[in-house]
């Protein structure tokens, strides 16, 4: 006969060969099915703005993992990735910008920082912005909504816009 032990730790070896597939993840790098997938070139800012209110009225800290989009919906959660770099940082949409033609999105120096693209300045961006991953229901019913739009760079299953 075996120990109590041993017939346990058996029960939960087999629990966990069964269990793991109900509990993985999705592969990195493969959007869920109703995320705004934007592609373009973005810029940081910092500086002069440090410290002054964003279009949410919060104060802009330009350390912050923050971004400003013409597009997203105030307070949205997004991952934003340096296509050169591979590099990602999660940000919080808190103000609206960029104000240059081509680019998509203007992320807080921090932001920048961490997507390795200070010295250049700019850097050719993908921004996954998944509804399930928002702060409140109203901000995922907006990023649902904005999935159903065409907005410049937004990547469609069967069209790219420009």
């Amino acid at each position: 006969m075996q120990s109590p032990s041993v017939f346990i730790l058996g029960v939960m070896a087999f629990s966990s060969l069964v269990l793991a597939p109900a509990f993985a993840e999705e592969p990195a790098g493969k959007p869920d099915e109703n995320s705004v997938v934007i592609e373009g070139e973005a810029s940081y800012y910092g500086g002069k703005f440090h410290g002054r209110k964003t279009a949410n009225g919060e104060i802009f800290d330009q350390n912050k993992m923050t971004a400003a989009s013409k597009e997203l919906p105030l307070g949205s959660k997004a991952t934003v990735t340096n296509e050169e770099t591979g590099k990602s940082v999660d940000v919080k949409i808190n103000d609206r910008g960029p104000y240059v033609d081509g680019r998509v999105l203007d992320l807080s120096k921090g932001a920048a920082k961490k997507l390795d693209m200070i010295d250049d300045g700019t850097a050719p961006v993908t921004i996954e912005v998944d509804p399930d991953k928002q702060p409140t229901d109203k901000v995922r019913e907006k990023v649902e909504d904005l999935a159903e739009k065409n907005v410049p760079g937004m990547k469609k299953e069967t069209a790219k816009a420009d």
